[in-house]
């Protein structure tokens, strides 16, 4: 392939990576560097099953191992799309969209696939924001997302759009499982670990109107305007998902991280104290049941 093409595609904000018909991957641009952290450098050659990208759907099947569509695209010469989460080098989700096409020679015949993928929620935009939130202190500085600070106006000005206008919303409560055996037994520095791979992943999968923020210790809040308990209930098990499926790496060893989540939404009588209270409440029943649940 020509390398002022592949120079073009270097410029390009969008991941592109290709591969051959075996998946080893056999091109890998600057776009894919800046959203997976993997460098060129380390994965070219590699299949792009070896603990890579390892897309998973909301659902949390890897789809590696079922229902990649590059696999599909190179087998019947059909270009797909897909919403996936891919695993970033450290170790949270990143929600990107993701279109593949097939690679052929000069007579058509199929030799590899392309994917170009793109982050659902622009950098820019989340640039811009915690730009903002710096500047009035509302950015939580070991996860990099917003703190109580932020999140108790924000609780309060959607709960007055309820009262007001009853535009619903729902509010989650995440609470890390076993968070102090992750201290105990590998120390405080492998915690703060955990908590930025929880908060990166959750922060990255959710909308650009919702807004997820650090509580306080090992505690995440959501809030989800326009959604109703029939819309939270799937919200909340696809960001659960997400989370069992990143993990913190560790001297070559993976550690998983699970989440136990309660959730909300406002009814009559309520204050945001009350509500708050109650998505805490669901979020210790999601614990006595055995964690790692809605």
């Amino acid at each position: 392939m020509r390398r002022d093409y592949l120079r073009m595609l270097d410029t390009l904000k969008e991941g592109v990576y290709f591969v051959d018909l075996d998946r080893k991957i056999t091109f890998w641009n600057k776009g894919a560097e800046r959203i997976t952290g993997f460098r060129r450098e380390e994965v070219l050659g590699s299949s792009c099953m070896d603990n890579i990208l390892v897309h998973v759907d909301c659902k949390g099947t890897q789809l590696c191992k079922e229902g990649c569509p590059l696999l599909y695209t190179m087998k019947d010469g059909s270009s797909r799309e897909a919403e996936v989460f891919l695993h970033h080098r450290r170790g949270h989700r990143v929600a990107i969209s993701v279109r593949t096409t097939p690679l052929e020679d000069d007579e058509g015949n199929i030799i590899g696939g392309i994917e170009l993928f793109s982050e659902l929620n622009p950098e820019e935009s989340l640039r811009q924001r915690m730009e903002e939130l710096e500047r009035c202190a509302m950015i939580d500085p070991l996860t990099g997302v917003p703190n109580r600070s932020y999140l108790n106006p924000e609780l309060e000005r959607l709960f007055r759009l309820w009262e007001a206008n009853r535009i619903p919303f729902g509010l989650l409560f995440f609470d890390i499982d076993h968070f102090k055996r992750f201290n105990d037994t590998y120390g405080h520095d492998v915690g703060d670990q955990v908590l930025r791979t929880v908060a990166q992943s959750l922060s990255s999968s959710v909308r650009n109107y919702d807004s997820v923020g650090r509580w306080g210790g090992e505690e995440f809040v959501g809030f989800f305007p326009n959604a109703n308990p029939e819309v939270l209930l799937p919200i909340a098990e696809k960001l659960r998902q997400v989370v069992r499926n990143s993990w913190v790496e560790i001297e070559g060893e993976q550690l998983s991280v699970t989440i136990s989540i309660g959730g909300a939404c406002p009814v009559e009588g309520d204050s945001p104290e009350k509500l708050l209270k109650r998505a805490d409440s669901m979020m210790y029943k999601s614990k006595q049941d055995g964690r790692d649940r809605v």
